[in-house]
């Protein structure tokens, strides 16, 4: 694992990144990597390839990805960005706030992870072995989310 500075905060360790499916609040897909590591580097990696539409904060925001991804016929609903020096405009500003409440969906399972059960720093010294940890937790956080449709089903 790696450090990295966001300002004049350092960070050790690494990052979580999850593909979530936003009708069941489940993830489908976690990567783990660095803390250098920046998020949309991973992007593709986090796609199953059934997408109907695609949700993500701005560090995500690539009009050749836009452009690649509706060509495909997915939708993008990737959060905009403003540019250098600029505000974003009252438009963009309510797109961003409409697709937070689909993308805050994909939250939930850190909540679980983190709050829930308080898994906040990582334990092995290695990525190999926190990634294999962080599958376990969200294999369980699915189970979490879902565990009253599974409870009331028929036998």
């Amino acid at each position: 694992m790696t450090q990295t500075k966001k300002g004049n905060q350092w960070y050790f360790g690494m990052k979580a990144h999850t593909g979530t499916d936003t009708k069941n609040r489940t993830v489908h897909t976690v990567v783990a990597t660095t803390a250098s590591v920046h998020d949309s580097v991973v992007m593709e990696d986090l796609l199953h390839g059934g997408e109907e539409s695609v949700y993500g904060d701005k560090a995500y925001a690539d009009e050749t990805r836009k452009r690649d991804f509706e060509e495909r016929g997915i939708k993008w609903c990737v959060s905009r960005k403003a540019g250098r020096g600029h505000r974003l405009s009252e438009k963009d500003e309510g797109h961003n706030r409409r697709m937070s409440k689909t993308r805050a969906k994909g939250e939930h399972p850190f909540h679980v992870v983190k709050c829930l059960w308080g898994h906040r720093k990582a334990r092995y010294r290695g990525i190999t072995k926190n990634a294999s940890q962080l599958f376990t937790l969200f294999s369980l956080a699915n189970l979490y989310l879902v565990r009253k449709q599974l409870l009331h089903q028929p036998a």
